[in-house]
């Protein structure tokens, strides 16, 4: 058992909240377990590959990089029932069904030492996955990978099962007054 590991084979951080930061504080792990010559999976649940993000961006210049120790998959649909969503709902189930056995299967084949569920939180509220999965999922976690949930609404039963869980909490946002997001900033 590694001092760094603090007595624990594995790790799950749960980020959630109302405010901004999740992903990015997600993906801030990731630099740092690749710094320190972990390998790392990252899962986006919700987000789609059609919108393209400046963190895409630089995921896959590090995707690159990184070959052998990274990867970055967006299996989600996009935004559920908001901001124009026009897909059954069915389709956003099977994406997120899609990404939880993916994630799954290599959490099994204990490929990855980190492993980033990104928004997984916000697919068990809105009812794409069920909460359960998850659950069993943490319960079985390989030695020594850690797993990083993010998004909106973390389950209780989630949290309990959790080593760290840090709430980003909205204090001010531009959007209240009518903004939009801002490239570079916020995508």
């Amino acid at each position: 058992m590694s001092i760094l590991r603090m007595g624990t084979v594995y790790m799950i951080i749960i980020l959630t909240g109302d405010g901004k930061g999740k992903t990015t504080s997600a993906i801030g792990h990731a630099i740092r377990a690749l710094g320190s010559g972990r390998r790392v999976a990252l899962f986006h649940f919700i987000k789609s590959p059609a919108w393209q993000t400046g963190e895409d961006v630089m995921l896959g210049q590090i995707q690159e990089w990184f070959k052998e120790r990274f990867i970055h998959k967006k299996r989600g649909k996009g935004f559920v029932g908001i901001l124009g969503d026009t897909l059954p709902r069915e389709e956003h189930i099977r994406a997120a069904e899609d990404a939880f056995e993916e994630a799954r299967n290599i959490l099994e084949a204990k490929e990855y030492d980190t492993v980033i569920l990104d928004e997984i939180n916000v697919a068990v509220s809105l009812g794409l996955l069920e909460k359960e999965k998850v659950t069993e999922l943490l319960k079985i976690l390989p030695e020594e990978t850690d797993v990083i949930l993010t998004g909106r609404g973390a389950h209780d039963d989630h949290i309990a099962l959790a080593h760290i869980v840090t709430e980003c909490r909205e204090v001010k946002h531009h959007f209240q007054e009518g903004k939009k997001a801002k490239k570079g900033v916020e995508y």
